[in-house]
C-alpha cells in the first residue's frame, strides 16, 4: 500500500504538465470560435464576491464592493454576449462563486438575459446559506432549476476558524432552511468540504447526521483544497493539512452515505436542534433497508429518487467560462481567465474577452485529462479512447496506467471499460483536489 504521501507526490508529479499554463506568445483577447456549433455545451459564470471571505483556496478573495459589483455583473452579461457570437451551443449555464446572490436583481437579470441569448435547457447555481430566505428564493424559483448551497460545514466552532467574520446563519439555522427548500428545486445540494486542518472525526460525523436530516437531493464532500500560493497563510492561521487523515474521512463519507449502515436511527423522528444533538441520532452501525445516497462522481453523492446531477465536469467535456478565475476546455487546450476584478471590467468594455492565459495540450496532455475527468465521473469509456486517441490507456499513459494499477485502483479493467475501487475513487479525488489547486490563484 502506497503512503498517503507519496501518493501525493506522485498526483501532483502526474499533473505537472497541466499545472504549468503559460502565458500565451500573443495577447489573448477572445476564446476561439466554436469548432462545433451544434455540439451541446455548458457556460461557466463565476461572481467572485463573498460577504465572508475565507482564509483558503483563493489568495485574493474579493470582498462585496457595493459600487463594483453592479458593473461586474453588466461586464458578464457582455462577455455572454461574445460567447453567444463566437457560435457555441450553450444549453446549460453554471453560476458559481463567490455568493452570486449578493445582488439578486442582477442574478435574476443575468440568467435572463442568458435565456435570451441560448437555448438553456437548466440553470444551475450556487448561493450561500444566509441567502436562502422567501425574497431570495421567489426569485430563484423558476429561473433555476439545481440549487447548490455552500454550507461547508454544519459545525460553529469550525466555521468561526475559517471565516474572518462570523458566519452569518449557524449550523442549525443552514439545516432548518435546507429542509424549508426540500421539493422547491429540481435538485438541491449541499456542498460540504471535509479534512480542515481542525476538523475532528466527531465533527465529521456530525455533519453527516445533518445532511441526512436535510433531505437534500444531493451533496458533494470536497476535500479542503488550497492554492500553492495560499499555503504558508492557511498553515499560519487554520494549520498544516493533514493528508493522512483525508483518506479516512473520505471512506467514513462514503460508507456512511451509500451502505445500508450509518443512517439516522429508524425509530427516531426527532430533528436535531444543534450539531451536538446530531450525533445523538446518528449510529455507524445502524441498519436501514436502503442506503440514502449513491455515487454519482467521486465526490458527489446523490438521493436514490435524484433526477439532476450537479456536476458539470461528468456532463460536459469542453466548456468556456466567464467572470473571473475560471477556466475554460475548448478543443483540447485550457484558458485561464483574469483573477483581477478591475482589469475584467476593463478587458470587457474594451470588446476583450477574460481570457489572458492558454495551455495548448499535446496528445499525452489530453490523454491525461481525459483520464482524471472521465474516471473522476467513475468509468472511462474505452472504445471512445482508442477512437479519439488510436491507442489503448496503457499504452497512450503508461505511467498512470503502471501507477493506478500498482494501488489496486481498477475494479473492472476489460476491453470496454475501467472502473474505481474504493481505493482508486480516493486518488481521484486527489488528483482533482491537486488540479483544482494548481488552477486557483
Amino acid at each position: 500500500m502506497l503512503s498517503e504521501r507519496l501518493q501525493t507526490s506522485v498526483i501532483r508529479a502526474l499533473n505537472a504538465n497541466q499545472q504549468d499554463a503559460k502565458p500565451a506568445s500573443v495577447a489573448l483577447e477572445s476564446l476561439p470560435a466554436a469548432k462545433d456549433p451544434e455540439q451541446p455545451c455548458m457556460l461557466y459564470a463565476h461572481v467572485p464576491f463573498s460577504e465572508r471571505l475565507r482564509h483558503y483556496y483563493s489568495a485574493k478573495p474579493c470582498s462585496y464592493d457595493e459600487a463594483q459589483a453592479p458593473a461586474y455583473y453588466a461586464a458578464l452579461r457582455k462577455e455572454m454576449q461574445m460567447v453567444a457570437d463566437l457560435g457555441y451551443h450553450i444549453e446549460c449555464l453554471y453560476i458559481s462563486g463567490g455568493t452570486p446572490a449578493i445582488l439578486i436583481d442582477e442574478l435574476a437579470q443575468t440568467i435572463d438575459r442568458a435565456r435570451e441569448l441560448f437555448d438553456l435547457c437548466e440553470v444551475s447555481c450556487e448561493i450561500d446559506p444566509n441567502h436562502l430566505t422567501p425574497a431570495v428564493l421567489d426569485v430563484l424559483d423558476g429561473r433555476v432549476q439545481r440549487l447548490s448551497v455552500g454550507v461547508q460545514s454544519f459545525d460553529d466552532n469550525l466555521l468561526r476558524s475559517l471565516q474572518r467574520n462570523e458566519p452569518s446563519c449557524s449550523g442549525m439555522e443552514t439545516l432548518e432552511r435546507l429542509v424549508a427548500c426540500r421539493g422547491r428545486f429540481e435538485s438541491l445540494n449541499a456542498d460540504m468540504i471535509f479534512n480542515y486542518p481542525a476538523q475532528t472525526e466527531d465533527s465529521l460525523i456530525r455533519d453527516l447526521a445533518c445532511i441526512l436530516e436535510s433531505g437534500v437531493t444531493q451533496t458533494t464532500f470536497y476535500p479542503f483544497m488550497t492554492s500553492p500560493a495560499a499555503e504558508e497563510s492557511v498553515a499560519a492561521t487554520l494549520g498544516k493539512i493533514d493528508h493522512s487523515k483525508e483518506a479516512h474521512f473520505y471512506d467514513l463519507i462514503c460508507k456512511t452515505l451509500t451502505s445500508k449502515l450509518g443512517s439516522p436511527l429508524k425509530n427516531n423522528t426527532e430533528s436535531p436542534e444543534s450539531p451536538e444533538d446530531a450525533e445523538d441520532i446518528f449510529e455507524l452501525n445502524t441498519y436501514q433497508e436502503e442506503a440514502p445516497f449513491t455515487l454519482g462522481s467521486v465526490w458527489t453523492f446523490n438521493a436514490l429518487d435524484a433526477t439532476l446531477i450537479d456536476e458539470y465536469l461528468i456532463d460536459y467535456e469542453e466548456f468556456p467560462a466567464i467572470g473571473i478565475g475560471g477556466f475554460s476546455y475548448l478543443d483540447g487546450d485550457l484558458y485561464t481567465n483574469t483573477f483581477s476584478v478591475d482589469e475584467y471590467i476593463r478587458q470587457i468594455e474594451a470588446g476583450h474577452m477574460s481570457v489572458n492565459q492558454k495551455s495548448q495540450f499535446n496528445k499525452t496532455d489530453k490523454m491525461h485529462y481525459r483520464l482524471m475527468m472521465q474516471l473522476f465521473g467513475l468509468e472511462l469509456d474505452k472504445a471512445k479512447w482508442r477512437e479519439d486517441f488510436d491507442v489503448s490507456v496503457a499504452a497512450g499513459l503508461p505511467a498512470e496506467y503502471a501507477f493506478f494499477k500498482a494501488a489496486n485502483a481498477f475494479a473492472v479493467d476489460d476491453d470496454v471499460r475501467i472502473t474505481l475501487t474504493s481505493k482508486g475513487r480516493y486518488l481521484l479525488l486527489a488528483m482533482m483536489r491537486e488540479f483544482f489547486a494548481a488552477h486557483s490563484m
